[in-house]
């Protein structure tokens, strides 16, 4: 598992000595410090991590970022997702984990979810791995799924644009029928865009071909942390 960025440690423990160096915060209590400094890295992290991963919106990176809460609240949701994402680890170990702010950017290569070339049926492969990351979404029920198909850059771009829609719904219907409540997941086709690998290759376009997704906090789970931070 994953967590970034180095970029965000840095900023956040100038943010720290800041904090702590001003007269009016040592007035206060740790609580509210770290909830100072929580809100204020949340805006860090949506503005260093969006400008540098992901450019404010693309992907699952996008999402995730999207969802920064920040403060106090903040640091026992992402409690909760660093289980969540041990979780998934264990249940599937070939997935590409990262831990980002208050969410997780999950990454399904064609070695845990592949199609048949030009279609967007499952295969067996594919809905057994789904099927080991079931109790985990069951278990955490208190949030938002984005699921985003990708394509490689072979064939036309609205092809692969609708190519990739129609796998992200397939995920999205295999996990219905598993009993997952769909209210809580979006889907979303990428085509051919935000490619991780060159796709001058074919092991770059294998890689390019993936099913990726973002895993925030619902409204639920964020006033469930506030409660617990207010008490």
């Amino acid at each position: 598992m994953k967590k970034t960025s180095t970029i965000l440690v840095v900023s956040l423990m100038l943010l720290s000595t800041i904090f702590t160096s001003c007269e009016a915060v040592k007035n206060t209590n740790n609580t509210q410090r770290g909830a100072a400094i929580g809100a204020v890295g949340g805006a860090v992290l949506g503005g260093i991590l969006g400008n540098n991963l992901g450019k404010g919106g693309n992907g699952a990176m996008g999402a995730v970022l999207g969802g920064v809460i920040g403060g106090v609240a903040g640091g026992v949701i992402g409690n909760k997702m660093d289980k969540q994402a041990r979780e998934i680890e264990t249940a599937l170990p070939g997935a590409q984990v990262e831990r980002v702010g208050e969410g997780i950017k999950l990454v399904l290569g064609e070695n845990a979810v592949r199609f048949d070339t030009n279609k967007s049926t499952l295969t067996t492969t594919a809905k057994a791995n789904l099927d080991k990351l079931v109790p985990v979404f069951k278990s955490y029920a208190d949030t938002d799924i984005v699921i985003y198909g990708y394509t490689d850059s072979t064939g036309s771009a609205e092809y692969n644009l609708n190519l990739s829609q129609q796998r992200a719904n397939s995920v999205e219907k295999y996990l219905e029928s598993k009993g997952l409540n769909m209210s809580r997941f979006k889907m979303v086709g990428m085509g051919i865009a935000d490619p991780i690998a060159t796709n001058d290759t074919p092991e770059g376009r294998s890689q390019n071909r993936r099913v990726e997704f973002a895993i925030t906090a619902n409204e639920k789970m964020v006033q469930d942390a506030q409660k617990e931070v207010g008490k």
